[in-house]
């Protein structure tokens, strides 16, 4: 991908700093493009902890729940209403253009059938098959990037020095044969996943507990890349991956990479939980909002129970987002970040050449908004998703001065979505904003 918007970047854009620091961002420039273009994807968590509807692994982990009761799970893991097409719609509905799935989380449980490990639910759980490749099948019949989430950490395997919070098996430094072991299986566990699914996206977890050096990052990149270079990799391979992926908080500021994604739940949990703390379709939107303002991607979860069902305050709310999503698609996938700070008191993003700004307007909407330093001419302003034409009016502008007057746009609230209204702003040429202090500056 060229330099993507060198008007926008100018103007608009804060100059990346780029957090992966063993990847240069020019070589994999061109292969971002769908990322973020994408703007939208789905996280599921589906693992034997929906039995129970416990924490992920970490209630072993955290010693919430024994190790042994946690995998007595395995006993009632069936998939019997498990439908990849049903799944692959929903989320084409919601809107999102990827979707990522868990095919081993923390506890070593492979949701495929691994040939490396016994520990799978192909080999020891009632529903005695792969959820990935039906489901990865499902998402590629409707152009949805596929994604494989992997945890490098692996609690239940023996060759794993790390297990509950308060104990580990041995040391790496004091026994590297037996690391090298460990290394040897989730290497080869990567590269099974690579050859057999072919991974648009990986989505690794973990990698806190070990260096890049002991987890050999630079060779799972490679491992990787060499199957599929088009391949991206999330960023907690230690440095060797392609975006950041900042976990269930909205940063306050804009993050300083050039792709990132916020990964959040639906609820308070990944996975199938007892939670009924749900996200309104509301919350998330606005969530989601902001996120595309400040040139990232939203990875919402969403967690199956034990058969495969999906909870129906998730099919909701993936209803919910899609519809709002459909009526106001312009505006969110293949745009770029809008406005920084200070020239809009809201989310806004801008078409591709710049000409066009998006202006979102969260809760009621009867009055005006205004937009600070713009220095283009408007050439017309509606209302997404239905068309109405508003009038805009520029106050304080004084002829002999370079600086521009505020821009004050009217907004009755017969033309309010019920969630997020989205103005569109034509401009008569690519954004021009001005940053000085006023006056004759």
């Amino acid at each position: 991908m060229k330099q993507l918007i060198t008007m926008v970047c100018l103007f608009v854009c804060i100059q990346a700093g780029f957090a992966q620091k063993n990847i240069d961002p020019k070589e994999i420039h061109d292969k971002m493009q769908w990322f973020g273009d994408a703007k939208l994807g789905i996280f599921i968590h589906a693992g034997i902890y929906a039995v129970n509807g416990i924490d992920e692994s970490w209630s072993f982990h955290n010693k919430k729940i024994s190790y042994a009761d946690y995998m007595k799970q395995l006993q009632g893991f069936t998939l019997k209403k498990y439908d990849p097409a049903f799944w692959a719609s929903l989320i084409q509905e919601s809107g999102a253009r990827y979707a990522v799935i868990t095919t081993k989380h923390h506890d070593g449980v492979a949701m495929y059938d691994t040939k490396l490990s016994n520990l799978s639910i192909v080999k020891q759980t009632p529903a005695k098959k792969d959820m990935v490749k039906p489901f990865f099948e499902e998402l590629r019949k409707r152009n949805i990037k596929c994604g494989a989430y992997y945890s490098l950490i692996d609690w239940s395997s023996d060759n794993y020095p790390g297990f509950l919070k308060d104990s580990s098996r041995y040391t790496v430094s004091k026994d590297y044969d037996r690391w090298n072991r460990f290394r040897a299986f989730f290497q080869g566990q990567i590269k099974e996943i690579s050859d057999t699914f072919r991974p648009d996206l990986w989505w690794f977890d973990g990698d806190w507990e070990h260096s890049a050096e002991e987890w050999e990052s630079q060779k799972v990149r490679t491992i990787i890349l060499s199957g599929n270079p088009k391949s991206i990799i999330n960023g907690r391979l230690q440095g060797y991956g392609d975006y950041e992926t900042p976990e269930q908080n909205f940063p306050v500021s804009r993050p300083g990479y050039n792709w990132w994604e916020l990964c959040m739940t639906s609820n308070d949990n990944w996975g199938f939980h007892h939670d009924n703390n749900w996200k309104t379709p509301y919350e998330v939107i606005t969530i989601f909002a902001d996120v595309i303002s400040n040139g990232g991607n939203l990875l919402l979860d969403m967690g199956p129970k034990e058969d495969g069902a999906i909870p129906e305050e998730q099919i909701h709310l993936l209803k919910e987002l899609g519809a709002w999503n459909k009526k106001h698609e312009e505006a969110i996938f293949n745009t770029v970040g809008g406005l920084p700070q200070g020239h809009f008191y809201g989310p806004s993003t801008l078409s591709k050449d710049a000409t066009t700004l998006y202006l979102f307007l969260h809760g009621k909407v009867n009055g005006q908004v205004m937009i600070k330093g713009l220095s283009n001419k408007i050439e017309e302003v509606t209302v997404l998703g239905n068309g109405t034409k508003l009038q805009s009016k520029v106050v304080g502008k004084i002829s002999w001065s370079p600086v521009p007057g505020l821009v004050y746009i009217t907004v009755p609230d017969s033309v309010a979505d019920k969630y997020v209204t989205v103005l569109k702003v034509k401009l008569d040429k690519p954004i021009r904003l001005y940053k000085g202090h006023g006056g004759l500056n």
